[in-house]
Protein backbone atom coordinates (compact mmCIF):
# COMPACT_ATOMS: atom_id res chain seq x y z
CA UNK A 1 0.00 0.00 0.00
CA UNK A 2 1.34 3.41 -1.01
CA UNK A 3 2.47 5.54 1.93
CA UNK A 4 0.74 8.88 2.43
CA UNK A 5 2.97 11.96 2.09
CA UNK A 6 3.95 13.42 5.46
CA UNK A 7 2.92 16.95 6.44
CA UNK A 8 4.24 18.52 9.65
CA UNK A 9 2.04 20.89 11.69
CA UNK A 10 3.63 23.26 14.23
CA UNK A 11 0.98 24.71 16.56
CA UNK A 12 0.56 26.30 19.95
CA UNK A 13 -0.45 29.55 21.62
CA UNK A 14 0.63 32.97 20.40
CA UNK A 15 4.22 33.98 21.29
CA UNK A 16 5.28 30.36 21.94
CA UNK A 17 7.99 30.29 19.24
CA UNK A 18 6.18 28.44 16.42
CA UNK A 19 7.75 30.39 13.55
CA UNK A 20 11.32 29.80 14.76
CA UNK A 21 10.72 26.06 15.11
CA UNK A 22 9.08 25.86 11.66
CA UNK A 23 12.06 27.60 10.04
CA UNK A 24 14.52 25.29 11.86
CA UNK A 25 12.65 22.15 10.73
CA UNK A 26 12.34 23.49 7.18
CA UNK A 27 16.10 24.03 7.02
CA UNK A 28 16.85 20.61 8.55
CA UNK A 29 14.39 18.63 6.40
CA UNK A 30 14.17 20.56 3.10
CA UNK A 31 10.77 22.04 3.86
CA UNK A 32 8.59 25.02 3.04
CA UNK A 33 6.27 26.74 5.51
CA UNK A 34 2.53 27.33 5.10
CA UNK A 35 1.04 29.88 7.51
CA UNK A 36 -2.16 28.88 9.35
CA UNK A 37 -2.91 32.29 10.84
CA UNK A 38 -6.27 33.92 10.18
CA UNK A 39 -4.88 37.46 10.24
CA UNK A 40 -1.41 37.06 8.73
CA UNK A 41 -3.09 36.22 5.41
CA UNK A 42 -3.92 39.93 5.10
CA UNK A 43 -1.66 42.42 3.32
CA UNK A 44 -0.32 45.23 5.50
CA UNK A 45 -1.12 43.60 8.87
CA UNK A 46 2.54 42.98 9.62
CA UNK A 47 3.72 44.38 12.95
CA UNK A 48 0.35 43.98 14.70
CA UNK A 49 0.09 40.28 13.86
CA UNK A 50 3.78 39.53 14.48
CA UNK A 51 4.26 38.40 10.90
CA UNK A 52 7.60 36.73 10.26
CA UNK A 53 10.12 39.01 8.52
CA UNK A 54 12.26 38.17 5.48
CA UNK A 55 15.35 38.01 7.71
CA UNK A 56 13.64 35.62 10.14
CA UNK A 57 12.61 33.35 7.25
CA UNK A 58 16.34 32.63 6.63
CA UNK A 59 15.68 31.89 2.96
CA UNK A 60 12.90 29.36 3.69
CA UNK A 61 9.88 29.89 1.37
CA UNK A 62 6.70 30.87 3.27
CA UNK A 63 3.17 30.63 1.84
CA UNK A 64 -0.28 32.13 2.60
CA UNK A 65 1.13 35.36 4.00
CA UNK A 66 0.00 38.70 2.50
CA UNK A 67 -2.43 37.12 0.04
CA UNK A 68 -5.76 38.75 1.01
CA UNK A 69 -7.20 42.27 1.02
CA UNK A 70 -7.89 43.24 4.67
CA UNK A 71 -11.08 45.02 3.59
CA UNK A 72 -12.53 41.65 2.56
CA UNK A 73 -13.13 38.57 4.67
CA UNK A 74 -10.87 35.54 4.15
CA UNK A 75 -12.61 32.41 5.44
CA UNK A 76 -11.63 28.94 6.63
CA UNK A 77 -13.03 27.63 3.32
CA UNK A 78 -10.56 29.88 1.47
CA UNK A 79 -7.72 28.71 3.71
CA UNK A 80 -8.45 24.99 3.26
CA UNK A 81 -8.60 25.35 -0.53
CA UNK A 82 -5.41 27.45 -0.71
CA UNK A 83 -3.45 25.32 1.77
CA UNK A 84 -4.28 22.08 -0.07
CA UNK A 85 -3.06 23.61 -3.34
CA UNK A 86 0.20 24.77 -1.75
CA UNK A 87 0.78 21.35 -0.11
CA UNK A 88 0.40 19.69 -3.53
CA UNK A 89 2.87 22.17 -5.09
CA UNK A 90 5.45 21.65 -2.31
CA UNK A 91 5.21 17.84 -2.55
CA UNK A 92 5.70 18.03 -6.34
CA UNK A 93 9.08 19.64 -5.60
CA UNK A 94 9.87 16.66 -3.29
CA UNK A 95 9.95 18.98 -0.29
CA UNK A 96 8.31 18.76 3.14
CA UNK A 97 5.19 20.90 3.76
CA UNK A 98 5.21 22.46 7.25
CA UNK A 99 1.98 24.07 8.46
CA UNK A 100 2.68 26.69 11.13
CA UNK A 101 0.12 28.71 13.07
CA UNK A 102 -2.23 29.15 15.96
CA UNK A 103 -5.65 29.36 14.28
CA UNK A 104 -7.07 26.08 15.57
CA UNK A 105 -10.08 25.95 13.26
CA UNK A 106 -7.87 26.37 10.16
CA UNK A 107 -5.64 23.51 11.30
CA UNK A 108 -8.57 21.25 12.22
CA UNK A 109 -10.28 21.87 8.86
CA UNK A 110 -7.12 20.73 7.08
CA UNK A 111 -6.01 17.84 9.31
CA UNK A 112 -9.50 16.32 9.63
CA UNK A 113 -10.46 17.14 6.02
CA UNK A 114 -13.63 18.82 7.28
CA UNK A 115 -16.53 19.39 4.93
CA UNK A 116 -17.52 23.03 5.44
CA UNK A 117 -21.01 24.37 4.73
CA UNK A 118 -21.27 25.99 1.31
CA UNK A 119 -23.29 29.05 2.29
CA UNK A 120 -22.64 32.08 0.08
CA UNK A 121 -22.29 35.51 1.72
CA UNK A 122 -25.57 37.28 2.43
CA UNK A 123 -24.43 40.88 1.95
CA UNK A 124 -27.77 42.46 2.95
CA UNK A 125 -27.71 40.51 6.24
CA UNK A 126 -24.04 41.36 6.85
CA UNK A 127 -24.77 45.05 6.33
CA UNK A 128 -27.54 44.91 8.96
CA UNK A 129 -25.42 42.97 11.42
CA UNK A 130 -22.30 45.14 11.03
CA UNK A 131 -23.73 47.88 13.25
CA UNK A 132 -24.29 45.46 16.16
CA UNK A 133 -21.85 44.88 18.99
CA UNK A 134 -20.24 41.48 19.62
CA UNK A 135 -22.47 40.93 22.66
CA UNK A 136 -25.62 41.67 20.60
CA UNK A 137 -24.46 39.29 17.88
CA UNK A 138 -23.72 36.61 20.47
CA UNK A 139 -27.26 36.88 21.89
CA UNK A 140 -28.68 36.55 18.36
CA UNK A 141 -26.62 33.41 17.75
CA UNK A 142 -27.69 31.97 21.12
CA UNK A 143 -31.32 32.23 20.02
CA UNK A 144 -30.67 30.79 16.55
CA UNK A 145 -28.26 28.00 17.51
CA UNK A 146 -27.40 27.61 21.24
CA UNK A 147 -25.06 24.69 20.52
CA UNK A 148 -22.85 26.74 18.18
CA UNK A 149 -22.94 29.67 20.62
CA UNK A 150 -21.40 27.45 23.33
CA UNK A 151 -18.13 26.99 21.45
CA UNK A 152 -17.60 30.19 19.48
CA UNK A 153 -15.34 33.14 20.33
CA UNK A 154 -18.04 35.46 21.71
CA UNK A 155 -15.85 38.53 21.13
CA UNK A 156 -15.17 37.91 17.45
CA UNK A 157 -17.79 39.75 15.31
CA UNK A 158 -16.56 38.17 12.06
CA UNK A 159 -17.06 34.61 13.35
CA UNK A 160 -20.38 35.55 14.97
CA UNK A 161 -21.78 37.16 11.80
CA UNK A 162 -20.72 34.16 9.71
CA UNK A 163 -22.32 31.73 12.19
CA UNK A 164 -25.57 33.76 12.15
CA UNK A 165 -25.45 33.84 8.34
CA UNK A 166 -25.10 30.04 8.17
CA UNK A 167 -27.73 29.47 10.88
CA UNK A 168 -30.25 31.67 9.05
CA UNK A 169 -29.54 29.93 5.71
CA UNK A 170 -29.58 26.35 7.01
CA UNK A 171 -31.76 26.60 10.11
CA UNK A 172 -28.71 26.02 12.33
CA UNK A 173 -24.94 25.79 12.00
CA UNK A 174 -24.49 22.16 10.93
CA UNK A 175 -22.21 19.74 12.74
CA UNK A 176 -18.91 19.77 10.89
CA UNK A 177 -18.30 16.41 9.24
CA UNK A 178 -15.00 14.95 8.18
CA UNK A 179 -14.78 13.85 4.56
CA UNK A 180 -13.03 10.60 3.68
CA UNK A 181 -9.67 10.42 5.42
CA UNK A 182 -7.08 12.97 4.30
CA UNK A 183 -4.56 11.87 1.68
CA UNK A 184 -1.78 13.18 3.93
CA UNK A 185 -0.14 11.83 7.06
CA UNK A 186 -0.17 14.77 9.48
CA UNK A 187 2.26 14.92 12.38
CA UNK A 188 1.07 17.65 14.78
CA UNK A 189 3.72 19.12 17.08
CA UNK A 190 2.50 21.45 19.83
CA UNK A 191 4.76 23.86 21.72
CA UNK A 192 4.30 23.60 25.48
CA UNK A 193 5.24 26.64 27.53
CA UNK A 194 4.61 27.50 31.21
CA UNK A 195 1.93 30.15 31.76
CA UNK A 196 4.18 32.61 33.56
CA UNK A 197 6.80 32.48 30.81
CA UNK A 198 4.13 32.85 28.12
CA UNK A 199 2.65 35.91 29.89
CA UNK A 200 6.12 37.45 30.03
CA UNK A 201 6.73 36.75 26.34
CA UNK A 202 3.37 38.26 25.38
CA UNK A 203 4.21 41.44 27.34
CA UNK A 204 7.75 41.77 25.93
CA UNK A 205 6.57 41.13 22.38
CA UNK A 206 3.81 43.71 22.71
CA UNK A 207 6.28 46.40 23.87
CA UNK A 208 8.61 45.48 21.00
CA UNK A 209 5.77 45.79 18.47
CA UNK A 210 4.82 49.21 19.83
CA UNK A 211 8.47 50.32 19.51
CA UNK A 212 8.60 48.90 15.96
CA UNK A 213 5.77 51.10 14.71
CA UNK A 214 2.56 49.16 15.30
CA UNK A 215 0.59 52.39 15.85
CA UNK A 216 1.99 53.95 12.64
CA UNK A 217 1.08 50.77 10.75
CA UNK A 218 -2.54 50.99 11.93
CA UNK A 219 -2.71 54.71 10.97
CA UNK A 220 -1.39 53.88 7.49
CA UNK A 221 -3.95 51.09 7.05
CA UNK A 222 -6.74 53.53 7.91
CA UNK A 223 -5.39 56.16 5.48
CA UNK A 224 -5.33 53.44 2.80
CA UNK A 225 -9.05 52.88 3.31
CA UNK A 226 -9.37 50.31 6.09
CA UNK A 227 -12.33 51.54 8.14
CA UNK A 228 -12.20 51.73 11.94
CA UNK A 229 -15.10 49.25 12.02
CA UNK A 230 -13.23 46.71 9.88
CA UNK A 231 -10.06 47.24 11.92
CA UNK A 232 -12.00 46.40 15.07
CA UNK A 233 -13.42 43.30 13.37
CA UNK A 234 -9.86 42.10 12.69
CA UNK A 235 -9.54 41.72 16.43
CA UNK A 236 -6.92 41.85 19.17
CA UNK A 237 -4.19 44.42 18.35
CA UNK A 238 -6.16 46.13 15.60
CA UNK A 239 -9.35 46.36 17.67
CA UNK A 240 -7.56 48.34 20.37
CA UNK A 241 -5.33 50.29 17.98
CA UNK A 242 -8.53 51.54 16.29
CA UNK A 243 -9.90 52.60 19.69
CA UNK A 244 -6.60 54.31 20.59
CA UNK A 245 -6.35 56.18 17.29
CA UNK A 246 -9.92 57.42 17.73
CA UNK A 247 -8.87 58.66 21.20
CA UNK A 248 -11.30 56.30 22.98
CA UNK A 249 -8.50 54.86 25.14
CA UNK A 250 -5.09 56.12 26.33
CA UNK A 251 -1.73 54.58 25.42
CA UNK A 252 -1.49 52.94 28.86
CA UNK A 253 -5.01 51.50 28.43
CA UNK A 254 -3.93 50.23 25.00
CA UNK A 255 -1.01 48.34 26.57
CA UNK A 256 -3.06 47.05 29.53
CA UNK A 257 -6.02 45.94 27.38
CA UNK A 258 -3.79 44.19 24.85
CA UNK A 259 -1.75 42.41 27.53
CA UNK A 260 -4.98 41.07 29.01
CA UNK A 261 -6.76 40.26 25.71
CA UNK A 262 -3.76 38.53 24.12
CA UNK A 263 -3.32 36.41 27.25
CA UNK A 264 -7.04 35.46 27.16
CA UNK A 265 -6.62 34.56 23.47
CA UNK A 266 -3.58 32.38 24.29
CA UNK A 267 -5.65 30.56 26.95
CA UNK A 268 -8.42 29.91 24.40
CA UNK A 269 -5.83 28.52 21.98
CA UNK A 270 -4.46 26.19 24.65
CA UNK A 271 -7.97 24.97 25.50
CA UNK A 272 -8.75 24.30 21.82
CA UNK A 273 -5.54 22.36 21.14
CA UNK A 274 -5.77 20.37 24.40
CA UNK A 275 -8.83 18.56 22.98
CA UNK A 276 -6.75 16.93 20.20
CA UNK A 277 -5.01 13.90 21.69
CA UNK A 278 -2.98 13.34 18.49
CA UNK A 279 -0.78 16.37 19.17
CA UNK A 280 2.79 15.59 20.31
CA UNK A 281 3.73 18.27 22.83
CA UNK A 282 7.30 19.52 23.14
CA UNK A 283 9.04 22.05 25.42
CA UNK A 284 11.62 24.18 23.65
Amino acid sequence: MKQKPKVIVILGPTASGKSDLAVKLAKDFNGEVISADSRQVYKGLNIGTGKITKREMQGVPHHLLNIADPKKQYTVVDFKRDAEKVITDILKKHKLPIICGGTGFYIKALVDNISLPEVPPNFALRKRLKSKSASELFLMLQELDPKRARNIDAKNPIRLIRAIEIAKALGKVPQLKSKPQSKYNFLQIGIKIPDQELKQRIHQRLLKRLESGMITEAKKLHVQGLSWKRMEELGLEYRYLAKFLQKEISRQELVDKLNSEIWQYAKRQKTWFKKDKRIEWVSL
